[in-house]
């Protein structure tokens, strides 16, 4: 889908908007861009030096006298070889000069949208495939950097280029060589501009079926096993040879209109060249011109005319990197739900006492999810949150994260409102072991250092051991420098567990919270971690959610949610003689295990 999108891109209007959008992240650096441009206006001078220099030395050679064919080339040589060193050194400088601009321009903007889209809400990131989010980030980047890259290096000075030579062939040889030289620009940039909107169509079936090719490779090779299982080796073979067989017949007609883009454009190249020429041998014919002014005239339509070969493709490529840059622009408009008030103060610790006060919330509004519930977490206490799946317990994890914020009522922690207070601090405070573990493509003992990247590797060492990691890590061949894999998934459920375990005793936050932090473990590690756990949680405050009861049987407190409504709450002992809805639950887990 990448190829795709971009190609459709390049059926829309160059943006001139993104150039405003750029230019104040270029304007930090105005010396660097008044030298690049100066050494790009005196490489261009350069270059349309040459050809004046190489019709001196022609003529010259024409001369007769022996010293004059001697003396005077040499010279002439000399400074013509200076002049075409001259223009590729410039136009290298220019290069060097503005490419710092532009990369460090790329760099902030980079990282502003970067930051911008870490700031938005958690539904913002739901709603959006990160694939897709990532991809437009990366498009707008490289949007801007061959938007500068060609656009300055490459359309600013041919256009300078054009209108240098068309003014010098009008005060040297005249009004007929600088039309014809006119005409020909003009024809070639509106035929190649024309041809290039009618190859779209060609590019983009081009780019959608090397986009659906690639898909089915992919697809085909991460689901081996089930390919293995089935026995459809032939049956793959030929979906990807079908798109492989459109992908070739799209290439085809992507060449051939290439071929009249070119052929267009070779044409007009030609025809003006031809022109030029049999002016110019009229003129030597008839003696108001020399055979180096014959010579001149041949070089500047060379020159010329080279760059503009690149027009069509320049032409499509800026369609399509206006259209991503403003994509990607585009995210910085988004605003997120959840954003701190004004001058936020950071969230001061006491004791840690959490209370929910009086809860609702619901993701739909006919879909409630959490009613009016009301309990306090005590300093230090270990309160456990269990119920059915679907009853709200993760979705009170993150109110007090504040991924979201209730529709009715607050949550305090230590008499200050959670959304008052800066979400930087709040979530600086609590340290969570999430059901759904994720690790990054790193080594374990990177992962594990992540919950505080300026920790020491002794201390990374010690949350190992206290995670009971240190036994597994010991049978590992490369040890705790093994990678984990993308998403960590070399790892077992358990031990991708009890590195985020590792990881959250790291932080050591003053507020843990455990979402199923035992759901992927076996009875053993189950206790072994529980005993970790319960280690680690003294003198904390911590909220366990639990849909394994044996695990909370040692809470201070037990809060029962059913659908999102809070039944009882109590110690397990007060709970089971309630005879009620835990009690229930606590039957059926003891049935089930039976």
């Amino acid at each position: 889908m990448i190829a795709s999108n971009y190609a459709d891109h390049a059926e829309r209007e160059i943006s001139w908007r993104v150039f405003k959008t750029i230019w104040p992240y270029l304007l930090e650096y105005k010396a660097r861009i008044g030298l690049a441009l100066f050494c790009l206006v005196m490489s261009k001078a350069a270059s349309v030096s040459s050809p004046f220099l190489l019709k001196h030395i022609v003529d010259s050679l024409s001369q007769d006298p022996l010293s004059s064919a001697l003396v005077i080339p040499a010279a002439l040589l000399l400074a013509y070889g200076f002049a075409r060193f001259s223009m590729i050194l410039l136009g290298e400088i220019r290069d060097t000069i503005f490419g710092r601009v532009t990369e460090r321009a790329i760099r902030k903007i980079g990282l502003k949208v970067f930051k911008h889209v870490h700031g938005l809400d958690l539904d913002f990131h739901l709603d959006r495939r990160t694939g897709g989010l990532s991809r437009d980030i990366e498009r707008g980047i490289k949007g801007i950097n061959f938007l500068m890259r060609f656009f300055v290096f490459n359309i600013v000075p041919t256009l300078l280029e054009i209108i240098l030579v068309i003014g010098l062939l009008f005060y040297n040889y005249g009004l007929g060589f600088a039309a014809i030289t006119m005409v020909a620009v003009i024809f070639y940039l509106v035929f190649s501009m024309v041809t290039t909107d009618w190859r779209t169509g060609f590019v983009r079936e081009a780019a959608n079926a090397d986009s659906i090719a690639s898909n089915v490779c992919v697809e085909s090779l991460l689901n081996y096993e089930t390919v293995k299982y089935f026995t459809n080796e032939e049956y793959e073979a030929e979906r990807y040879d079908e798109s492989l067989l459109k992908w070739e017949e799209a290439k085809r007609k992507n060449r051939l209109s290439l071929l009249g883009l070119n052929a267009g454009q070779a044409m007009i190249i030609a025809s003006a060249m031809a022109s030029m020429m049999w002016l110019a041998a009229q003129g030597v014919v008839d003696g108001s011109m020399t055979i180096g002014d014959f010579v001149l005239i041949n070089a500047f339509m060379m020159q010329l005319f080279l760059p503009l070969n690149f027009l069509g493709f320049v032409y499509r490529e800026i369609r399509g990197s206006t259209a991503n840059i403003e994509n990607m622009f585009a995210l910085m408009n988004v605003t997120s739900t959840i954003d701190d008030v004004d001058d936020a103060p950071e969230l001061k610790l006491t004791s840690g006492i959490i209370s929910f006060d009086n809860i609702s919330f619901a993701f739909q509004p006919d879909r409630p999810i959490l009613k009016a519930l009301n309990f306090i977490v005590q300093a230090g206490q270990q309160v456990a949150i269990v119920g059915a799946s679907g009853a709200g317990k993760s979705t009170l994890v993150k109110l007090l994260f504040r991924f979201y914020d209730p529709d009715q009522g607050h949550i305090a922690i230590d008499g200050q409102d959670i959304r008052k207070v800066s979400q930087k601090s709040l979530r600086q405070a609590i340290g969570i072991v999430p059901q759904d573990t994720v690790l990054f493509n790193d080594s374990i003992f990177e992962n594990i250092r992540y919950g505080n990247p300026a920790a020491s590797d002794e201390q990374v060492v010690r949350a190992i051991k206290l995670a009971h990691l240190k036994d597994f890590i010991a049978e590992l061949p490369q040890g705790s420098d093994t990678i984990v894999g993308e998403r960590g998934l070399k790892l077992s459920g358990g031990e991708k567990q009890r590195v985020t375990i590792a990881r959250t005793i790291l932080k050591q936050p003053p507020i843990l919270v455990f979402d199923e932090a035992t759901s992927s473990l076996d009875s053993k590690s189950e206790r072994s971690i529980m005993s970790a756990l319960q280690e680690i949680s003294k003198d904390h405050t911590s909220i366990i959610i639990a849909h394994r009861l044996s695990t909370v049987v040692n809470a201070d407190k037990i809060v029962v949610l059913d659908h999102g409504t809070l039944v009882e709450q109590g110690s397990h002992n007060e709970l089971l003689d309630l005879k009620g809805r835990y009690f229930d639950l606590w039957t059926a887990q003891l049935r089930h295990r039976a």
